[in-house]
């Protein structure tokens, strides 16, 4: 069992597409998650992304994208430990990283969203 195991799940009110495209780009990764080092090892195009995760963690992370609806739920998964060697406390951690997931899934459904409600077509928000 992994000492840190976070499941998030958010609406976001675009298409999957839109969502893969914001985590399409390696770059952002950095600033998702900054102590983290990335290797993909699944890419699922519209579907998400499966990582391996090093770095403060070691482990794997995914962002699944179910299209519900008019848009997407974006789906987020963390199953890790800390590195060889390393202490942590794993109830403080597991909170930091599902307030983490939240605060990214929430961040791209400000951005790429831009204003539009559940259920209005994109161009009439």
């Amino acid at each position: 069992m992994s000492v840190v195991d976070v499941v998030d799940e958010t609406f976001l009110a675009v298409p999957p597409s839109t969502v893969a495209a914001a985590f399409a780009d390696a770059r952002a990764w950095r600033r998702f998650w900054p102590d983290l080092e990335l290797e993909v090892y699944a890419d699922r195009g519209a579907e998400g992304v499966r990582w391996t995760v090093r770095g403060a963690l070691v482990g794997t992370m995914e962002v699944w994208l179910e299209p519900v609806l008019d848009g997407t739920v974006l789906h987020y998964f963390l199953r890790a430990d800390f590195p060889p060697g390393a202490e942590g406390k794993p109830l403080k951690e597991i909170k930091r990283r599902a307030q983490a997931a939240k605060a990214v899934a929430l961040d791209l459904k400000f951005v790429l969203e831009d204003g539009r409600p559940p259920g209005v077509a994109p161009g009439n928000a």
